[in-house]
């Protein structure tokens, strides 16, 4: 899709404030400083758009950004960020629980590991819950310029392994400084909208 129009909608804590639109929703869900902004930036073509931060958990609502006026990314607050309270984490697990299965518009959802280590038991944890829930998920292994070449096939192997993916396709590497991956990232958002 060719990004031009991409609005920060509202960012939402509560059913009762997603937008009332039946744009089809994709979600972004990974570990605190993953990378999901850094995502979203590239896939709409935006250098700052979704605000990136070196402080992990920053991320504490649901970010509705709508994209040509035909469908949302939903940004998604990071989980395993120790620092946040266990009262918070029980709080945002609530929140994200909730839409992730009952949000009638939710068409996906792309799971960000970090691709430079073997996904964390949040990580493991998040994917098998998506399953249980049979929601179609992407699983993105993100900073894929800071793993070497030659360690590659070690990284596609731990994370397949580990999150025990039915096939490589629910794989993506994805670099946002190279933008490999933007492209086949955007062919699966745009098979489950329907395009």
């Amino acid at each position: 899709m060719e990004v031009h129009n991409v609005d920060l909608t509202i960012s939402a804590v509560d059913p009762k404030q997603y937008p009332s639109t039946n744009y089809p929703e994709i979600a972004l869900v990974g570990r605190s400083n993953v990378g999901k902004s850094s995502l979203t930036n590239v896939l709409i073509n935006r250098r700052n758009f979704a605000h990136t931060s070196s402080q992990p958990g920053k991320t504490q609502t649901l970010n509705f950004y709508e994209v040509e006026h035909q469908m949302y990314f939903i940004d998604v607050p990071g989980y395993g960020y120790a620092k946040v309270s266990k009262k918070e984490r029980e709080r945002f697990g609530q929140m994200i629980e909730e839409y992730l299965t009952t949000r009638q518009q939710l068409r996906g959802v792309i799971e960000l590991v970090d691709g430079r280590h073997k996904p964390s038991d949040d990580d493991i944890s998040m994917y098998q819950w998506l399953r249980y829930y049979n929601i179609p998920t992407l699983v993105v292994a993100t900073k894929i310029d800071k793993v070497k070449p030659s360690a590659l096939n070690r990284t596609i192997n731990e994370v397949s392994r580990a999150l025990e993916l039915p096939s490589p396709d629910d794989l993506q590497l994805f670099s946002a400084v190279s933008k490999q991956g933007k492209d086949k990232i955007w062919q699966w958002i745009e098979q489950r909208m329907g395009k």
